[in-house]
């Protein structure tokens, strides 16, 4: 039986913790490669478990995620009375209890399908705003049957190109993010594999290039990017920096584009195939079967493998695709976090599996940044969607030098690096401080924001109320950490939505505090003392103050100067099996 890890049971926790509170529809955010299906897989088994009437389908957009999700629910719970309907697939069963589905296949099927309880979308960031479209109509078709439907949405990424994030304005079909676990979270905990990026010498010419839809005018950027000597030039770039990596993915600019370097790759003597929209199921089924038994050295693609494709071993990514798409932009990134733990080697501890990805095949992904992706989005652990307004400026990078000694005589690697970083996550190599600002240099900017971190401990922790500035703002906890005679403040926002919110929830169960999460800074304080103490905090430097990165919670309750003497709420809270329905 699978065993879900601790992050995954918190992101099922919230969704019915959500539905304790509020009747909305819940959105789930976790990063590539930390088992969204598994997630959905123990979700599905305990509603239907509880509720033994309840119908509940998982809808999704390529084959490849339907399969997949599908014998996850069956590798937890075997006998489930689970079917799919996809034309892909050639099954279509309407009537099952538990429906996998294909949304090209039953948009126009929910009256066949009937009634369902619960609707999972995955990868939700793909359902447009317009009303007119495939996702929209049939869920507007399935609530007419059943107006007391709930969606449940699971993605990596939570905003859209056109329209923002996806639990924000007046159409928004998702009320707000009920847990989040980003790359740098899967990184932290040894789940995934860390992204490294090097400079490259080839640049896209993308002047002249228009935009529609909020990103490049296609036929525009086709003719912009697929130039023989430009190609030539990436290629052979690819070939001298990803000389020790067995397995490259390419994501193209247009079908001829990927064709081209595809073309281009061989004439270096490696192996290498292209899969494109147009490739038919089972060419590439054997591709993939054969890239990922490493008989194919390299993959090229017009960026149809950003979903639904998971190869463990990729560890080099070369973008050639230049999108104004933070969502493209993460997905394409996503496919090189999954890690390979070297075989053996126990991974029941953060420092255990961490060293077993750095003694396995893959310590890293090799990202080379052609489409200078990072410049426009950021490192990828920091992607936030711009809104109109805020203009299109870049992230500011320095690079690990490999032509200065540090102060103990060490030569850098290379790599792009954020302007904040003091100690290089690569090398160990150690910048001197700075004297001056750092600016935006012409080579790229860093895939990852690693900043030289320290564990402090912490002699004593206190929360106060901290009232907004503003009555459009929400209240919130401010929580001061002396370690010794420096004190360090964060805030955490009972009360808020989105990545903040998951944050504060985060904080509270790892704290030892009882579910309900509290709903206000007030019910925080009031509930503090089911708190555990917290031992250690992990800071980096930021400008004149300090940012905490992580924390190690004490084995005793704290002990608060501003706590109550007493603090027994008596409110009681009704249990799951005590209720009719989870929501």
């Amino acid at each position: 039986m699978l065993q879900l890890r601790e992050y995954q049971e918190q992101a099922e926790a919230a969704i019915f913790d959500y539905w304790s509170e509020e009747s909305g529809n819940p959105l789930v955010v976790k990063a590539t490669g930390t088992g969204k299906s598994l997630t959905m897989a123990s979700l599905i088994k305990r509603l239907v478990g509880g509720w033994p009437d309840m119908r509940v389908m998982v809808a999704t957009h390529v084959a490849e995620l339907i399969e997949q999700n599908y014998l996850e629910l069956l590798g937890v719970w075997p006998f489930a009375p689970a079917g799919i309907y996809s034309a892909g697939l050639n099954r279509r069963d309407a009537k099952a209890q538990i429906i996998f589905a294909g949304i090209q296949t039953v948009h126009n099927k929910a009256k066949q399908i009937g009634h369902i309880d619960v609707l999972l979308v995955d990868e939700c960031h793909l359902i447009p705003m317009a009303d007119n479209t495939m996702y929209r109509r049939f869920i507007e078709a399935l609530l007419a049957i059943n107006p007391d439907m709930k969606i449940v949405g699971l993605t990596a990424t939570p905003f859209r190109l056109d329209s923002g994030r996806l639990d924000e304005g007046e159409d928004a079909l998702f009320d707000r993010v009920v847990f989040e676990y980003g790359i740098a979270d899967g990184i932290r905990d040894g789940y995934l594999c860390r992204l490294s990026s090097l400079p490259t010498a080839t640049e896209y010419d993308l002047r002249g290039v228009g935009k529609l839809g909020g990103d490049y005018k296609q036929n525009a950027l086709y003719t912009a990017v697929d130039k023989p000597d430009t190609t030539k030039s990436a290629v052979a770039e690819t070939v001298a920096k990803g000389a020790d990596r067995r397995s490259w993915l390419l994501f193209c600019s247009g079908v001829d584009h990927a064709f081209h370097v595809r073309d281009e790759i061989r004439a270096h003597g490696i192996t290498c195939e292209t899969i494109t929209g147009e490739t038919p199921k089972d060419e590439r089924r054997r591709i993939i079967e054969d890239f990922k038994a490493y008989r194919i050295r390299a993959v090229t693609n017009n960026s149809v493998l950003t979903t639904g494709f998971n190869h463990k071993g990729v560890d080099l990514i070369a973008a050639m695709r230049p999108t104004k798409s933070a969502a493209l932009y993460i997905q394409m990134m996503g496919r090189g976090t999954r890690p390979l733990y070297a075989p053996g080697m126990p991974l029941d501890t953060v420092e255990q599996r961490l060293h077993a990805i750095a003694a396995g095949p893959k310590p890293n992904c090799l990202v080379l940044d052609f489409a200078k992706l990072v410049d426009e989005h950021g490192p990828v652990d920091m992607v936030e969607p711009r809104t109109p307004g805020k203009g299109d400026g870049e992230a500011p990078i320095k690079i690990c030098p490999q032509e200065i000694a540090d102060a103990n005589g060490h030569f850098g690697c290379g790599e792009k690096l954020h302007a904040s970083v003091r100690v290089c996550p690569g090398c160990g190599y150690q910048f001197p401080e700075p004297e001056k600002k750092v600016t935006a240099t012409a080579s790229g900017a860093p895939i990852l924001s690693t900043d030289d971190a320290k564990w402090r401990p912490v002699t004593s922790r206190t929360f106060r109320f901290h009232e907004a500035k503003s009555a459009d703002k929400i209240d919130s906890v401010k929580v001061t950490y002396m370690l010794g005679m420096t004190a360090v403040n964060e805030w955490l926002g009972p009360g808020h939505s989105g990545r903040f919110k998951s944050k504060t929830d985060r904080f509270w169960v790892d704290h030892g505090g009882q579910r309900p999460f509290p709903k206000s800074p007030l019910e925080w304080l009031e509930r503090q003392n089911e708190l555990l103490s917290t031992q250690e905090i992990n800071i980096a430097p930021e400008g004149r103050y300090y940012k905490v990165l992580g924390y190690k919670p004490g084995a005793t309750k704290a002990v608060n100067d501003n706590e109550p003497a007493n603090n027994d709420n008596g409110i009681g809270h009704a249990k799951w099996d005590e209720l009719e329905v989870p929501f």
